[in-house]
């Protein structure tokens, strides 16, 4: 009897210990998925406020364009947001996102790591005439709006006991809905149409936002080697970046203050 106790004392113990590990494990590659997302965003405004700057002036003398009082197109703002160059410039994260997504199983570490900041830095472009229609106040303060909304809908999908797939797949019904409305809007140009749609952007990527978060949690492994878990941590926190930068984008319609 005692030979058996101290086994099964022995046996809690290791359980005991393989749990920490597992927790320890997943602290820590849950914490890469989040810096790498943060390094993302950092990335993308970096290069939407330096890109805006570089394509704009002040300067009547030294614009080509007005685009609004006291603010100038540069030459290059002209060649890029005025030509056929503003489609490849918001095609090409497109692209890039497609091309990470299919290849990175093949890809090393850091490659996919450099595609994703090349990836950043180009949504950054893309989204670099934000400021030309909205105030650079309203743009700071919706971005810590989302960033706040964010963490809590993140921290819910990391810490809940429930089952979130049911709701992700009917977010990426609602997704799909938002495309297809956001492709008709092209055409029909209708602001209810347009508050319609900002209003059902924000609940999808409301509920992406936890339910990816609770998908990549449960796609860690302890076994998994450095390779697999950095590619995974990677994919992760492009999810999550495309959740971030598609809720900052729709909370920006509603509570953004237009020039």
């Amino acid at each position: 009897m005692a030979d058996l106790r101290n086994f099964q004392a022995r046996a809690a113990t290791a359980g005991a210990r393989a749990d920490t590990s597992i927790d320890e494990g997943l602290r820590a590659y849950m914490i890469r998925v989040y810096n790498l997302m943060a390094m993302g965003l950092a990335i993308t405004g970096v290069a939407a406020w330096g890109f805006f700057n570089l394509a704009t002036t002040g300067d009547p003398t030294a614009g080509v364009a007005q685009v609004r009082e006291g603010l100038y197109l540069t030459q290059l703002g002209a060649t890029v947001w005025t030509s056929a160059l503003r489609w490849v410039l918001m095609l090409a994260p497109l692209g890039l996102v497609f091309f990470l997504s299919f290849r990175v199983h093949k890809m090393s570490v850091p490659a996919a790591q450099t595609t994703f900041w090349i990836y950043a830095a180009l949504v950054g472009l893309s989204l670099s005439t934000v400021f030309l229609v909205f105030t650079t106040e309203s743009i700071v303060r919706v971005f810590f709006i989302t960033a706040a909304t964010f963490g809590a809908l993140s921290l819910w999908g990391y810490t809940t006991k429930r089952d979130l797939t049911g709701m992700g797949t009917f977010m990426f019904m609602g997704l799909i809905g938002i495309i297809v409305a956001s492709v008709v809007n092209i055409f029909l140009a209708s602001s209810a149409l347009q508050f319609a749609i900002s209003a059902g952007g924000v609940l999808v990527f409301a509920g992406l936002t936890a339910y990816d978060t609770q998908n990549i949690k449960e796609m860690y492994y302890e076994g998994d080697g450095e390779v697999v878990q950095g590619r995974q941590a990677i994919m992760g926190a492009l999810r999550l970046y495309l959740d971030f930068i598609n809720l900052f984008m729709f909370l920006l319609h509603f509570l953004g203050n237009r020039e």
